[in-house]
């Protein structure tokens, strides 16, 4: 995928994401566009584990796979944000 596509599907995925997890109102378009892309290599990687593809395209398998790891990534960024606030 080209970079534009990339900015696109990481915004979507992160927008949803953050949705899914209740921390829409915390995040903007940007970290929302960096939850996405990040999320899409985190569930890429998540998905060669099990003998599959990562994120192949602008897809809803891959669509599915890039917000498998978004939401994982928000909730250990959750649980480190919840540990520190402790201290």
């Amino acid at each position: 995928m080209g970079i534009i596509l990339w900015i696109i599907f990481g915004g979507l995925v992160g927008w949803i994401a953050s949705m899914i997890m209740g921390t829409n109102a915390r995040q903007g378009a940007f970290l929302n566009i960096i939850v996405g892309i990040i999320g899409a290599f985190i569930g890429g990687l998540i998905m060669s584990f099990f003998g599959k593809t990562g994120v192949t395209g602008f897809n809803w398998y891959s669509f599915i796979v890039a917000l498998l790891g978004a939401i994982i990534l928000i909730w250990i960024v959750g649980m480190f944000r919840k540990n520190n606030a402790a201290l």
